[in-house]
């Protein structure tokens, strides 16, 4: 046998390889992470506070379509500009006979956030409630939703906190639908809630 058919045999061995490997990747492993994110995601043991006097736990995710969204109220630019981006949302679809989706709101900040700031920081933003609890408690959550939270100091001595910005979607069996980006397109926004909302 040649050298070229030799090299040549082995690149298409290589490829068929590569082939089954992706064909593995896309049929059967992909799938099942995604399962195994989508059946986990928000599941935990915290409880925290609810602004308008109730808890927020795992079982608070049943029962109907929900948005959950990690931030605090001194956040200088991604949490008032996403809590405006819900309120276009909630305004379309209420429009359609659709709306509102419930929303809770999370603080990364317990120390600052307490449930009665937190209540006057989101009520101008239909169907959207504050969540807060305790710096443990809080941890826990940021555990269950798999979303990043961190304090950064300043230089005047205070602090800032840096944290993801994704508002995450649930189904009404709890489980995680997807997510929105931060200053995502209206229109793509709005079309992931009317899926939720429809499934």
């Amino acid at each position: 046998m040649s050298m070229m058919r030799k090299v040549a045999l082995v690149a298409w061995g290589g490829l068929a390889v590569l082939a089954l490997l992706a064909a593995g990747w896309i049929y059967v492993l992909e799938p099942r992470l995604n399962r195994s994110i989508s059946d986990s995601l928000g599941h935990g043991d915290y409880e925290l506070v609810t602004t308008d006097g109730g808890t927020f736990t795992q079982r608070t995710l049943d029962g109907g379509p929900t948005a959950v969204f990690f931030g605090f109220a001194h956040c200088p630019e991604v949490c008032p500009t996403t809590l405006g981006d819900i309120g276009v949302w909630q305004d379309i679809l209420a429009e359609e006979g659709l709306g509102p989706i419930r929303t809770f709101f999370v603080t990364v900040d317990p120390e600052r956030d307490t449930p009665e700031m937190l209540g006057d920081y989101v009520s101008w933003v239909e169907g959207v409630t504050g969540v807060s609890g305790s710096p443990e408690e809080i941890d826990k959550a940021i555990r269950a939703f798999r979303v990043y939270a961190r304090r950064v100091p300043l230089e005047d001595g205070g602090y800032t906190m840096d944290h993801s910005s994704m508002v995450l979607l649930f189904d009404e069996d709890g489980r995680f639908f997807e997510p929105i980006g931060y200053q995502e397109d209206t229109d793509r926004a709005v079309g992931k809630i009317r899926r939720l909302l429809s499934g």
